[in-house]
């Protein structure tokens, strides 16, 4: 630890006045406008850090103190294991918990991520803007200003912390509380990095790639470990949460791992039943519609639905009739449906056993399949 008295070039009892008329000598001899050599520079700023410690009455007395040694022994066991315990550290000497690290992990990041239902069934790539702490360029994560480094406290010698004496009961008691000065980091920063202001971290948009896993629905959280923030002094990165929203679909919805839609018949096809196709998520779907179809029957299509999260293989599709009833028929089109009627002896509409609506029943029929 640098002595700052003989940086200065005065004595130990010097008063204020001599510290401060030798700091204003040496200043005007070693400023970076008067003398541009890479020493006198660098004695610039050893001088004025040794004039910010002894101008100052509290940190000079801490310095002129130095770290204080335990007053019972530094032996295994006996009383200094009983102070470690009650006052935190002290009783042998230089016995603390010691410096902490100015690099510590990242806070954790939370995103919703919406998809759409089609992306689903197979799964797909997303590329997310983020905007986040990242990692300091200029500095590296030191947090030091370029070709300077953290310098040992001087009022703690790098310990991180100050032992001071306590009186109590059982006499003099040794106790330990974090430096002030550096504020427990052991170290201080005389050029602090312009760029990320000392942190060794600035805020920055960057791209992160997302593989969206098949399957995966709404309120699912995927984990992307060491993609959130960047912590101080270029502490690891916390985590990449993402909250999954599936859109809503025009068309078609979701039961699990199965897909449903609904399709709409026309009531000549449920009589005479046909053959059509229609436009799945992944593909066209080709259907057989039997003669004499019924609303709510469901016609389910194997391995056409959304690929399961986890295990093998897809759901299924399963598409509910509804039969189109015309409302309005021109004048031939009634008298072939009369004929129709007449020729097909069905009996007058009469009371059936209670059911539930169309749409309950429609519903029940997807589910309970």
């Amino acid at each position: 630890m640098a002595d700052h008295y003989d940086v200065l070039g005065v004595q130990r009892d010097a008063s204020e006045a001599e510290i401060k008329k030798a700091y204003r000598k040496l200043a005007r001899e070693l400023h970076p406008d008067v003398n541009p050599s890479p020493d006198a520079a660098e004695r610039f700023k050893d001088v004025t850090h040794a004039y910010d410690v002894l101008s100052d009455p509290e940190q000079r007395r801490r310095f002129d103190a130095g770290p204080q040694d335990g007053q019972f022994g530094g032996g295994a066991g006996g009383f200094s294991d009983i102070f470690d315990a009650f006052f935190g550290g002290g009783g042998g000497g230089g016995r603390g918990t010691g410096p902490r690290s100015r690099a510590e992990r990242g806070q954790d990041a939370l995103l919703r991520l919406e998809v759409e239902l089609d992306e689903v069934v197979f799964g797909t790539h997303k590329d997310l803007e983020v905007d986040t702490a990242v990692l300091c360029e200029t500095c590296g994560g030191s947090c030091c200003a370029p070709g300077t480094s953290p310098r040992t406290c001087d009022i703690c010698g790098g310990s991180g912390h100050i032992q001071r004496q306590v009186r109590s009961l059982l006499g003099n008691v040794v106790t330990s509380a974090p430096c002030g000065t550096c504020r427990g980091y052991g170290t201080v920063i005389p050029s602090p990095c312009p760029t990320c202001q000392g942190q060794g971290r600035v805020r920055a948009r960057r791209t992160v790639p997302v593989d969206v896993p098949a399957g995966v629905d709404s309120g699912l959280r995927l984990q992307m470990p060491g993609q959130g923030e960047v912590g101080p002094a270029g502490g690891p990165a916390g985590d990449l949460y993402l909250e999954v929203r599936v859109r809503h679909h025009d068309v078609f919805s979701r039961d699990g791992d199965d897909l449903l839609a609904t399709l709409e018949v026309p009531m000549t096809d449920a009589i005479l039943g046909a053959t059509t196709t229609i436009d799945g998520l992944d593909g066209p779907v080709e259907l057989e519609l039997r003669p004499g179809v019924q609303s709510a029957d469901v016609l389910v299509i194997k391995e056409r639905g959304v690929t399961k999260l986890r295990g093998a293989g897809r759901g299924d599709l399963k598409v509910g009739v509804q039969v189109v009833t015309p409302t309005k028929l021109s004048h031939k089109e009634r008298q072939l449906v009369e004929q129709l009627a007449k020729s097909h002896k069905g009996g007058t509409p009469q009371l059936a056993r209670f059911q539930q609506g169309m749409f309950g029943k429609l519903r029940d029929r997807f589910f309970n399949f």
